[in-house]
């Protein structure tokens, strides 16, 4: 092919500046693409069977691939193969005006994107012309490497894997009137959660079936064969139907083949061109075939099974990434273009349908493109704790996240069956478990706002998942087993940070801390997490909250219901605890940071100043003031409430976020707190949420004492004394005089 064969410069749309190869029209282009298929005024095709709609959507998959695989190129980056082998099937979805499609396959990029540039959503970010969107893509302020909300149309991030389809449940959730198709590849198939967080969601909710999960069955990874390769048709419908899909519509490339190829997975692009067009006509059947069950309430999965790479410039896993060597002058990316390129005119079609299918350009039209709207909050019902009364801080959290959940239905609470022995058990009075079997001694109805799956990647998706589309919700889980769903909360609280629209704060709450679980042992002991959320709060819009007591904790959720575009994760006990703070004062710590609970009248050794995240952990802080106090120390009690608040501007970035706090201690506030003569640093969790106090502290003289590791203990103060924190160690780094 030559760069512009057949054609006059002047037939070429503005649009496709930057295209490197254009092709000769197809066959039968005059009758099969004398007109968009999706007629203006209209948002989808009207048959699924209409040849012509068929021929329109193979146009369509040939055109992704063709851009998918030149903004990699024009790179030498990114990935174009794993999308490639799923291109019919995404351009049927767009074709039926499914527009709403999220992926969990973050190196599917590079044709999400191009499906944004067709549908001329990326204008809104100034990408008008091919040659613009290879400019910047991989590019800071351009197309990330991987999904991001930043880019318009874009639904929900994408990159782990195992997290596309708590999106999708999200979404169906909030929107029943709308499909939520997303991908996945076989080689992530392989995250034992993905089928599971399915069932089990679709016994808790069995009327919300509007989401569509859509495997690309390509028989490779990213790097080797898929483990789910060998399998057949009937082996992985069975997978399917035993995860509780009533309904599996596969579409096998396989049975299209007039090519001769040898093995289960092809390469539908080396078909005749009418057995391409079958194929693709029979893709757009099949998933409107699947799309209206799942829309009329069966469980439906699509699978698209075709070769890794199918139309671009290579095949298999060899498909999966470009590298600096493969750019766009190397003889493999020039065949792989050419193979692809359509006729100017071909190019106008597909534009014309794309912008036009599900009312227009998802820019504009998908859900996540415009504020939800929620209900607003009333007054909560606070109780302001007698100091000194013994409280339990998760149990006064535990009433206001009922009263919560019974002003706003849409609420959400999910927890891996715990909340009973987190303290909690007032939320599933108030709001009821979620469950089919009506059992009232477990508080369980159908319709409960209290989701249970053990599985708590399952809890923090989708809580995360509704707080990213707008609703809001909470995750609530033992500390020790959070680690299992807090990437996903890492992803959205990311996401926020980049979103063009207020959203709900995504809020979680850890119980029973590693100090409670002593004869547990350390299964139940792994407050390191805290160190993945400190090192968080840098990032501008993360927020671990540390509440002393039943007032403190109250208040950090009572401010977390009022925040946007943030993560939010609170720490506390589940046993009764002193308390040392009013309501007021609480709400005045979380808002500064950190606020003195108590303070010495006189002494004259020294100041000692005791900086603490935790509650149970002020139980040896005290015992350690009271010795100081007896040696002539005056000391300072400092509960660091909201650690955020207490580093440096400069420290964070907050002004490279959406929703942007730039509310920090001035230094004036921060010495009157925390200057001593020697500091005392204690977490009952590990040291990084002291880091802020430890970097700005003027104390020449300071210690910390923090979590070290687990082992069976028969109470917490010996799991204290086993990780040195005690008041004894405390008084010991005070008065030692090197």
């Amino acid at each position: 092919m030559s760069a512009i064969p057949d054609f006059e410069n002047a037939a070429i749309p503005g649009f496709c500046e930057g295209i490197q190869y254009f092709g000769n029209e197809w066959p039968q282009f005059d009758a099969m693409g004398d007109s968009p298929v999706i007629a203006e005024g209209q948002s989808a095709i009207s048959d699924s069977s209409d040849s012509k709609a068929g021929y329109q959507t193979l146009l369509m998959a040939d055109a992704l691939r063709y851009l998918t695989l030149q903004v990699c190129a024009a790179k030498g980056s990114g990935h174009p193969g794993g999308f490639a082998s799923s291109a019919e099937a995404y351009a049927a979805l767009v074709m039926l005006g499914h527009t709403n499609i999220i992926t969990e396959v973050g190196h599917h990029a590079p044709g999400f994107y191009s499906a944004m540039f067709l549908d001329t959503s990326l204008e809104a970010m100034g990408i008008n012309t091919v040659m613009d969107m290879r400019e910047r893509f991989r590019e800071r302020h351009g197309l990330l490497g991987h999904l991001s909300g930043a880019i318009p149309g874009i639904l929900a991030p994408a990159g782990p894997l195992g997290q596309g389809q708590h999106f999708a449940l999200a979404g169906a959730t909030l929107h029943r009137d709308k499909l939520f198709p997303f991908t996945l590849g076989d080689g992530g198939m392989g995250e034992p959660y993905i089928l599971s967080a399915m069932q089990h969601f679709n016994v808790a909710y069995p009327d919300v079936t509007n989401f569509l999960p859509v495997l690309i069955w390509n028989g490779y990874s990213q790097e080797h064969h898929s483990m789910v390769s060998r399998m057949n048709n009937e082996e992985m419908s069975a997978y399917w139907s035993g995860h509780g899909f009533k309904k599996v519509v596969i579409v096998d490339a396989k049975d299209f083949d007039d090519s001769h190829q040898q093995g289960a997975y092809v390469d539908s692009a080396r078909f005749s061109f009418e057995k391409r067009v079958a194929f693709a006509q029979a893709v757009l059947q099949g998933v409107n075939e699947a799309a209206q069950s799942a829309m009329n309430g069966t469980l439906t999965c699509f699978i698209i099974k075709q070769m890794k790479g199918t139309g671009v410039h290579t095949v298999g896993s060899k498909s999966h990434n470009l590298y600096p060597t493969d750019t766009l002058d190397q003889q493999h990316i020039i065949d792989g273009l050419q193979g692809r390129a359509i006729s100017p005119s071909a190019w106008q079609l597909v534009r014309d349908n794309f912008s036009r299918a599900g009312g227009g350009p998802a820019a504009k039209t998908s859900v996540t493109e415009s504020v939800l709207e929620i209900t607003p909050l009333g007054k909560l019902p606070t109780i302001d704790f007698e100091l000194g009364s013994k409280q339990v801080p998760s149990t006064a959290m535990g009433a206001l996240v009922g009263a919560v959940g019974e002003m706003d239905k849409r609420y959400v609470v999910t927890n891996a069956d715990g909340n009973e022995a987190s303290g909690m058990k007032n939320i599933n009075e108030a709001l009821k478990i979620r469950h089919p079997t009506e059992d009232a001694l477990y508080n369980q109805t159908p319709h409960g706002q209290v989701y249970e799956p053990l599985n708590e990647d399952a809890c923090a998706g989708l809580a995360a998942g509704l707080a990213l589309f707008g609703s809001r919700s909470i995750w609530l889980s033992y500390e020790s087993f959070a680690i299992n769903g807090w990437p996903i909360f890492q992803t959205v609280t990311q996401a926020m940070a980049e979103l063009r629209r207020k959203t709900p704060a995504a809020m979680c709450m850890f119980t029973a801390g590693a100090l409670e679980q002593g004869r547990n042992g350390w299964t139940h002991q792994r407050p390191e997490i805290e160190n993945y959320f400190a090192a968080q709060m840098r990032n501008g819009n993360m927020y671990p909250l540390f509440p002393c007591d039943a007032n403190a904790i109250q208040a950090a959720y009572e401010w977390g219901t009022q925040q946007f575009n943030k993560g939010i994760a609170i720490i506390a006990s589940k046993s009764p605890l002193p308390v040392y703070v009013s309501l007021q004062d609480a709400r005045k710590g979380i808002e500064d940071g950190a606020i003195t609970l108590y303070e010495s009248e006189k002494g004259d050794q020294g100041t000692v100043v005791i900086a603490a995240t935790g509650d149970m952990v002020f139980l040896p802080v005290f015992d350690a003031k009271d010795q100081l106090e007896a040696q002539g120390y005056r000391v300072r009690i400092v509960a660091v409430i909201n650690p955020r608040r207490l580093y440096r501007p400069s420290d964070v970035a907050w002004d490279t976020v959406s929703e942007p706090d730039n509310r920090f201690m001035p230094n004036d506030q921060f010495n009157a707190l925390f200057d001593a003569d020697v500091l005392l640093a204690v977490s009952g969790g590990p040291s990084a949420s002291l880091e802020p106090v430890l970097l700005r502290t003027r104390a020449t003289k300071r210690e910390s004492f923090c979590w070290k590791r687990g082992e069976t203990t028969a109470s917490p103060a010996e799991i204290m004394d086993f990780n040195g924190i005690t008041a004894e160690a405390m008084v010991t780094a005070a008065i030692k005089t090197e």
